[in-house]
């Protein structure tokens, strides 16, 4: 038997030698071809011995703890600046890496050292400037807390930050911390593409609850017919050669009795052709592809009223880049239409949608009208699959509230696979948190949720993923 890949076995007795045919000694083992190289230089191993190499090479990844280790231990810093980082990004881009970087005040270790101030005495070997009871001036640096000596600058660090490469799974790992989320979800999330079985012919090899039956009694049927062809073929000539033989001759000569002889041992052949065999079987195939393309277009709501400042707003962006992440992974595309609003609704763009600087008063249901506009003008041939996120601090006029209710409930509700709405206040729910209380019921696919920390977003999706990622 071989020995295992990237193991090399040395004869114990015979000499190393780099062309085996040319060894005049016999081996008493076999030499595989990965033993082409000597092995053993030393003294002659004893009889029936051998030396096992070990030629494993190294993994490629041989930093990759010390990196953790790394990452753990400034774990703080690095969630800060993937914080900063997510404020520059747009909602789409999270299939890339983000480079980022540590101030080296951070990267700073405490040490022992002697401290600058007091009294203390020191020899100086080589001394030809001072004398006995000479005083000398204390240094101008800084305190005990510095390593240099020499007066502090004003001109910034003396250093570069630390700057290096997150990976994709590193920065969503970090995402994903800031957002609470259970560690199934995280691995169904971080997954780029996703797959289906789908039948693809037949295979020989299989299990028996894969078995076709019609198709491996065809291929036994065939089998048989080719087989026995030549002996039914032989047996149709004897059959007329008797039936000449019998206008001639006796039912007893002795050429009547060879033919019946020959004929019965070709039908014994015949019988002998197994009725099916292991070669005939068939068993259903059945194959990993990538899932159909499918479209889906993701509408992001928010308030952008006075009242909600530029917290409230990155609260919101984490809520958008979340549902567009589980999005990305059940469809191959998808459309984002941003809807921002305060007394009046408009469509913008991504950059205008979290950075314009227009406010103003606040009417809700100007947003959802320009949202079941849009679906009704664009997105109401049944080919896409609809989602929608609202993000409010609640705060609405009193007598437009009942009249959000109203167009969520009957003119996006039905058209949509999944609307979310978070309340992004530490307060008491507000008018329109109360109004959109009473679709809960009535709606499966409406989830609503109070928010005072990005952790508190998941709880929104939390039936959608255990529906979707089971």
């Amino acid at each position: 038997m071989p020995p295992p890949h990237g193991v090399a076995v040395a004869p114990a007795t015979a000499l190393p030698c780099l062309d085996l045919a040319a060894c005049k000694e016999p081996r008493r083992r076999p030499v595989y071809a990965g033993n082409i190289f000597p092995t053993h230089r030393g003294p002659p191993l004893e009889e029936d011995k051998v030396r096992i190499i070990d030629r494993r090479f190294d993994s490629k990844n041989k930093s990759a703890v010390n990196r953790q280790r790394f990452m753990r231990r400034f774990k703080q810093q690095i969630r800060r600046a993937v914080s900063d980082a997510i404020q520059g990004r747009s909602i789409r881009d999270l299939d890339n890496g983000e480079k980022i970087s540590i101030p080296t005040r951070d990267l700073s270790e405490p040490h022992f050292q002697h401290g600058r101030g007091g009294e203390w005495e020191q020899v100086f070997p080589g001394n030809d400037q001072f004398s006995g009871g000479d005083l000398i001036n204390r240094p101008m640096g800084g305190g005990a807390g510095g390593s240099g000596s020499g007066k502090a600058s004003n001109e910034g660090e003396g250093e570069d930050d630390f700057v290096f490469q997150l990976s994709r799974e590193e920065f969503l790992d970090v995402f994903f911390d800031d957002l609470a989320l259970p560690n199934l979800v995280r691995t169904q999330l971080a997954r780029i593409t996703d797959y289906k079985t789908q039948r693809a012919g037949f295979t020989s090899d299989g299990v028996p609850a894969n078995i076709n039956v019609v198709r491996s009694m065809r291929g036994a049927l065939g089998r048989r017919l080719a087989v026995g062809s030549p002996y039914n073929s032989r047996l149709r000539e004897l059959h007329k050669e008797l039936e000449a033989l019998l206008k001639e001759q006796d039912e007893d000569s002795d050429e009547v009795r060879a033919l019946r002889e020959e004929m019965g041992k070709l039908r014994a052949k015949i019988e002998r052709i197994p009725f099916i065999d292991s070669f005939d079987l068939r068993y259903n195939n059945r194959i990993k592809v990538p899932r159909p393309t499918t479209q889906a277009v993701m509408f992001c709501v928010m308030d952008v009223s006075g009242s909600m400042d530029e917290e409230k707003k990155a609260t919101a962006k984490r809520f958008f880049m979340l549902l567009y992440l589980f999005l990305n992974r059940s469809y191959e595309h998808i459309e984002v239409v941003f809807i921002r609003h305060h007394t009046v609704a408009k469509e913008v763009d991504e950059d205008e949608f979290f950075h314009s600087r227009e406010s103003g008063g606040t009417v809700v249901s100007s947003a959802l009208n320009l949202m079941r506009d849009v679906i009704h003008q664009r997105y109401a041939g049944g080919e896409w699959n609809i989602y929608g996120a609202q993000a409010s601090d609640g705060d609405n006029w009193d007598n437009d509230s009942p009249i959000c209710r109203e167009v969520l409930g009957e003119g996006i509700l039905p058209w949509c696979q999944y609307f979310a709405y978070i309340e992004i206040t530490p307060g008491e729910p507000q008018n329109l948190w109360r109004e959109y209380e009473k679709l809960q019921g009535a709606h499966a696919n409406f989830a609503l949720q109070r928010i005072e920390e990005p952790a508190d977003i998941y709880p929104v999706f939390r039936e959608l993923f255990k529906k979707n990622l089971a």
